[in-house]
């Protein structure tokens, strides 16, 4: 495949992608997958290459592109080599016309960079957050350690702030190495792996995460737990919960699921009702913290979406805080950065409940913000986090 070829192809991954976006599809990452899945003669160079054009187009775009065309157009203008792959050649894209515009720049669109610089977050740190993420693991405590995973990894690692995490450049082929297949570590970002410790899960307590999803979170505290106590990891979502226990098998982790019906999931945890020494509570939020992965995400946002996952968090944190029992403690976590889905969520939590209290996060990294810890990129290398962990009287 030629160079402009590749321009081209770019092109309509692009015009997939910000259709996806428009009307809440996939992700551009599985529209990427389909694109090139139709197109098995594309070889694994040129795939690579038309999906780094096409990300970088994507990151340079805050508001959404008119098309693929006009996003591509936006790169050529700060890259003149792929300026000039505009050429009008075989399969390549068509000249740039002279008074053809391209899509405009910009970090996100107008009313989230409010918002983002609303929440304290400065020029430098949003701009992190469409950076290129590493790939972090997870040491599984329950069948290695990190420093015995290092020495037995193919490629060098780096420790971070996590006491079980290392770090690998992005794109790092893990999971088709021997060491996943036998479960020694899961692919974990070191923030999300710090406000598990946050929790400050014991063997041989009662647990449970209540927003589990496919469970990456669930896997550390089970491998805090020890194989002692009790696991329990429910949520919503049949086919991202189905994927837990084959993870959990490979990991060596005992758990029990428990799918939930939205509405109604007090009913289905009355059993738990005040019992439980240690909630963590995931809630669904924009995910503004892990742009860094889906730079089209914030395409997908509008305020009143933004209204409802703040509905959503107010709703899963009185389900979570109603399983605790006294003395026991509750993590909330969202990977958003923006304080109407983290801070002001506890907040108004707190001034609810006086008998709850915020409690002093110590987890090697994070700044404070309201009652808990935020995690961004500039700051901490992770992705973006807000946490806190508030006990109950």
């Amino acid at each position: 495949m030629t160079p402009a070829a590749r321009v081209q192809s770019a092109i309509e991954v692009l015009d997939a992608v910000i259709a996806a976006a428009r009307r809440e599809g996939a992700s551009a990452e599985r529209v990427a997958a389909e694109w090139l899945k139709a197109r098995r003669f594309i070889g694994s160079k040129d795939r690579r290459a038309i999906r780094d054009l096409a990300w970088s187009a994507i990151r340079l775009c805050g508001e959404v592109p008119e098309n693929g065309r006009a996003a591509m157009l936006a790169v050529a203008k700060n890259d003149p080599a792929v300026a000039s792959l505009f050429d009008g050649s075989r399969y390549g894209p068509e000249p740039i016309r002279s008074d053809e515009p391209a899509a405009a720049t910009g970090f996100a669109p107008a009313w989230l960079e409010e918002g983002l610089a609303a929440s304290g977050i400065t020029r430098e740190q949003a701009a992190a957050l469409l950076g290129r993420a590493p790939l972090d693991l997870r040491a599984n405590r329950l069948k290695t350690t990190r420093d015995r995973l290092a020495m037995t990894l193919p490629v060098a690692t780096e420790r971070t702030q996590a006491p079980d995490a290392l770090r690998l450049p992005g794109g790092t082929p893990v999971e088709r190495w021997p060491e996943f297949a036998d479960g020694l570590f899961e692919v974990q970002d070191t923030g999300s792996q710090l406000t598990c410790n946050a929790l400050e899960v014991r063997p041989g307590e009662a647990v449970v995460d209540l927003c589990a999803g496919a469970g990456g979170k669930t896997l550390a505290l089970a491998a805090a737990l020890q194989g002692e106590g009790q696991l329990l990891a429910c949520d919503i979502d049949r086919p991202r919960l189905s994927r837990l226990a084959p993870r959990a098998e490979r990991a060596g982790a005992k758990v029990e699921t428990r799918l939930l019906d939205p509405g109604r999931e007090a009913e289905a945890l009355v059993d738990w009702k005040a019992k439980a020494d240690a909630v963590m509570v995931d809630a669904p939020c924009s995910g503004t913290g892990t742009w860094r992965r889906g730079p089209e995400a914030r395409w997908r946002l509008t305020p009143a979406g933004l209204a409802r996952y703040a509905q959503m968090q107010a709703h899963v944190l009185r389900i979570g805080a109603d399983l605790v029992r006294p003395g026991g403690r509750l993590t909330y976590v969202v990977c958003s950065l923006l304080d109407a889905e983290g801070p002001d969520v506890v907040a108004a939590f707190l001034a609810r409940n006086p008998d709850w209290r915020a409690a002093e996060q110590l987890v090697g990294a994070g700044t404070p913000r309201g009652a808990g810890l935020r995690l961004t990129p500039w700051d901490d290398s992770t992705d973006g986090f807000f946490f806190a962990t508030l006990h109950r009287l």
